[in-house]
């Protein structure tokens, strides 16, 4: 990311918002917002911005930027991609922070139209609130969960169930998307390209029958075009922010409009998990309990039985994810063998049943 000058800055801010608008302060956004005990890696450094409009009024609004990386982000072409579909798509899935501007640095560290671009940005709004791994954090430490927390649970699976009956029939929009699960630079082939040539009991032909059995799920899916669905992309923790009670907004919807429900179940679900693996080893107290409420409640809500012959590739995704050195270096050895074994065993089973989650884990 360009060096962020606060002359380019503020008379980016009069060019977007008007002459009368005064940039009062900028900076990244902290910790307490991105980061987590065990998460350390990321695609970007957002930077808040403060500034006073026409009557005085002031505004916040978040500077979004993509680092180069391993994960498909080498070329600036790669990343321009991701910024011109984030501006596109983020206004069309409901509770999605606003996008409110796309643009570029040039050379200098100006910003401006993209005719003499060299990096893309995303302006968004921002949004207060607290990301829901917070919650899955103390729920590691808890007795037992919160009506407030299986409230929670419950709005997210609704979410999830409401957002996921919006269809759009368009076969090879869902083999693309099959296809981009392997083959996507921040999807699985991306992540185990990634890993050391070898980390302990992670060797290449641990990761290469992965990718097979991988390869093989996709030809298993890729004639379900019917399930074609509006998805978020990347449901996580970190893209959830809540407010008071169940009111949340989400953030950084990725890679693709419509895709499989699957996606979004699994992305969410395995952080139950994964959290309660860090601190117990298996899946058991609060966080057992929201697992299974939240597959309850998505499963009564969308109607999708459908959705448990179709996880398997998209857990392997998030636990290659999850059990990654570069993403989450301070895991136990201990920790990174049970998301292994819960991948090769899922991805073993020609469907998936959450009664059998800490089965899979052994």
């Amino acid at each position: 990311m360009p060096v962020l000058k606060k002359s380019a800055l503020d008379a980016y801010v009069k060019a977007r918002f008007g002459p009368a608008a005064e940039l009062l302060a900028y900076g990244p956004i902290g910790k307490e917002t991105k980061g987590a005990r065990y998460k350390q890696y990321g695609y970007g450094a957002p930077v808040r911005l403060t500034f006073r409009t026409t009557g005085d009024q002031t505004r916040q609004v978040v500077l979004g930027t993509m680092s180069p990386g391993p994960f498909g982000h080498e070329h600036p072409a790669d990343r321009a991609q991701a910024m011109l579909w984030d501006y596109d798509c983020y206004g069309r899935l409901p509770g999605h922070i606003a996008a409110l501007d796309v643009g570029a640095f040039t050379a200098r560290g100006e910003l401006m139209s993209v005719a003499a671009a060299k990096e893309f940005f995303l302006l968004t709004e921002w949004s207060e609130g607290d990301t829901y791994h917070k919650d899955l954090e103390r729920l590691a430490d808890a007795v037992r969960p919160t009506a407030l927390d299986r409230k929670r649970t419950a709005a997210l699976a609704d979410y999830l169930a409401t957002i996921h009956r919006v269809k759009r029939r368009d076969p090879q929009l869902y083999r693309r998307r099959l296809r981009e699960l392997l083959g996507h630079g921040e999807c699985i082939m991306g992540l185990t390209d990634s890993y050391p040539d070898r980390c302990g009991f992670i060797t290449e032909g641990l990761l290469q029958r992965i990718e097979v059995a991988c390869n093989a799920w996709r030809w298993r899916l890729r004639g379900k075009h019917a399930r074609l669905s509006q998805v978020h992309g990347d449901f996580h923790p970190w893209n959830v922010l809540f407010r008071r009670g169940v009111d949340f907004s989400v953030l950084d919807r990725s890679r693709g409009e419509w895709g499989e429900p699957a996606d979004d179940v699994t992305s969410m679900s395995m952080n139950y998990l994964f959290f309660s693996l860090c601190r117990h080893g298996t899946l058991k107290g609060p966080l057992e309990v929201l697992f299974h409420a939240f597959w309850a409640r998505y499963l009564s809500r969308s109607h999708d039985q459908g959705v448990l012959a179709a996880t398997a590739p998209f857990f392997a995704f998030r636990g290659l994810v999850l059990a990654s050195p570069l993403w989450y270096p301070k895991l136990t050895l201990t920790v990174r063998k049970k998301i292994f074994r819960f991948i090769e065993n899922v991805l073993a089973v020609p469907r998936f049943d959450p009664a059998d989650v800490n089965r899979y884990c052994e």
